[in-house]
């Protein structure tokens, strides 16, 4: 079993910025992706930005310019960093890992708790 710890939510004011992070613990053999996504109530989960295996990324177009995914495979780490928030962005974000736990076995996805992102004045 995979779990996913996040931190770096919360409240800031539009224009600026907040860090968040992943930790994934458990039986990891190997990361394919690792990611961001985000939610408001009544819409469905959307890609903020991802890391695919060899280091390639891509965002959102919401995303592009103002927000930096990276990532430490070595210590199963993700991060976000976010400048330049708007009120749009406000969301529960979730990180997303897709890992094998075996080499042998197929690919498995899981999901962080989730934490709660406000931009407002």
């Amino acid at each position: 079993q995979v779990q996913l710890v996040e931190s770096g939510g919360g409240l800031v004011l539009p224009g600026g910025s907040l860090r968040l992070s992943c930790a994934a613990s458990g039986s990891i053999f190997g990361i394919y992706v690792m990611g961001w996504y985000r939610q408001v109530p009544g819409k469905q989960r959307e890609v903020v930005a991802r890391i695919i295996s060899g280091g390639r990324t891509n965002y959102a177009d919401s995303a592009k310019g103002r927000f930096t995914i990276s990532g430490d495979n070595a210590k199963n780490t993700v991060h976000l960093e976010m400048n330049s928030l708007k009120p749009e962005d406000t969301a529960v974000y979730y990180c997303y890992f897709e890992v094998t736990i075996a080499s042998t076995s197929g690919r498995y996805g899981y999901w962080g708790q989730g934490t709660q992102v406000t931009v407002s004045s």
